[in-house]
């Protein structure tokens, strides 16, 4: 798949099933609304295309996204090579719902469709109620679908670290190959026990969340705390910006964590704060595998600065100097507070 790159794509991929898949993602969650603000189909598809030739390869999406998973079939039918780019969607059950075989089939064949694709790349799979044991049936059928071809890989999207073991041993050796969680220097939740369960099953995280947003940038360095209410802020940032001051710890703190950011930023010649918070996230390689960033195609995207992100690793210097502000927070209690890895949704 490299070899359609160019010269300045990102240099760092890992395994995700069958797929060679960069380490930076393009997240679509933004299509879901048009709070975001909004761009014509047509500069999105050009958006998309824009990346793809960055070495953006991989879009994430899910069944409840708005039109994301439609726009992205017809970016991939616009391809000279389809199979250049990885599609991953997801099958999110926030109901009750009983999982037979026909309600499993219509929501992957749903997906192929919406997708105009032969298969589902990635399927990452969300259920709502623990208290329902229904997803271990559930993902046993989506694995019969993935050995009929309809699924390329199986994937689940913010499972608890209990549960993502508990999946992992029933269904046996390689057939979870994700989970789709919120990690950053600020939602530090997956180093409790998600980790290790990555590493026992060999599962790789795709992590979101990993800018808060659009706080951990410099635009916000030396900023008064924005209002809550103001209208201002994307549904993205309400979300981080209630994370970062209540549970986290305050304003005043964060700016401490931007401070740092940027000085290490300066370190390594001039990288922007969103590079270094990303790289963190990154260095834990043994069980992350992807960052996603969320860009809204056509209206505010950072593909260039994201490039920055490859070709260094933050230094043992660095780490120290960030760990020192984040032993301020209450950022190792969160799991105790919030709740582990998709809590903060039930």
């Amino acid at each position: 798949m490299s070899s359609h790159l160019s010269d300045d794509s990102p240099r760092e991929y890992f395994q995700l099933g069958p797929f060679t898949a960069p380490r930076i993602w393009t997240g679509l969650w933004q299509l879901s609304s048009n709070a975001w603000g909004s761009a014509p189909v047509s500069k999105i598809r050009q958006g998309m295309a824009r990346y793809v030739e960055q070495g953006y390869t991989a879009f994430d999406m899910a069944d409840h996204y708005g039109s994301a998973e439609i726009i992205y079939g017809q970016f991939r039918q616009s391809l000279p090579s389809p199979e250049r780019v990885i599609g991953a969607t997801k099958w999110c059950v926030f109901r009750p719902t009983e999982a037979t075989r026909a309600v499993v089939e219509a929501a992957v064949f749903e997906r192929i469709e919406r997708m105009q694709t032969q298969r589902v790349d990635l399927l990452q799979f969300h259920w709502q109620n623990y208290a329902d044991p229904g997803y271990l049936p559930a993902l046993q059928i989506l694995h019969e679908m993935q050995n009929e071809g309809h699924i390329s890989a199986i994937g689940l999207c913010n499972f608890d670290a209990v549960r993502t073991d508990e999946i992992c041993t029933t269904l046996g050796p390689g057939v979870i190959v994700s989970n789709q969680v919120q990690f950053s220097v600020i939602d530090t939740r997956p180093l409790h026990g998600m980790a290790d369960v990555c590493e026992r099953h060999n599962v790789k995280l795709l992590t979101y969340g990993t800018l808060c947003g659009g706080f951990l940038a410099d635009k916000w360095l030396d900023k008064p705390q924005p209002d809550l209410y103001s209208g201002t802020l994307t549904p993205s940032q309400r979300k981080y910006l209630d994370m970062i001051v209540k549970a986290w710890g305050d304003w005043d703190l964060f700016q401490s964590l931007l401070k740092v950011l940027r000085a290490i930023g300066d370190r390594h010649g001039g990288l922007s704060i969103a590079n270094i918070a990303t790289r963190w996230v990154l260095d834990h390689q043994s069980f992350v595998g992807a960052v996603i960033i969320g860009a809204r195609l056509g209206v505010s995207e950072h593909p260039d600065d994201n490039q920055k992100v490859f070709g260094f690793t933050l230094s043992s210097e660095d780490h120290a100097t960030i760990e020192a502000v984040l032993d301020r927070s209450n950022g190792r209690r969160l799991i105790a507070s919030v709740g582990d890895c998709g809590a903060e949704y039930r």
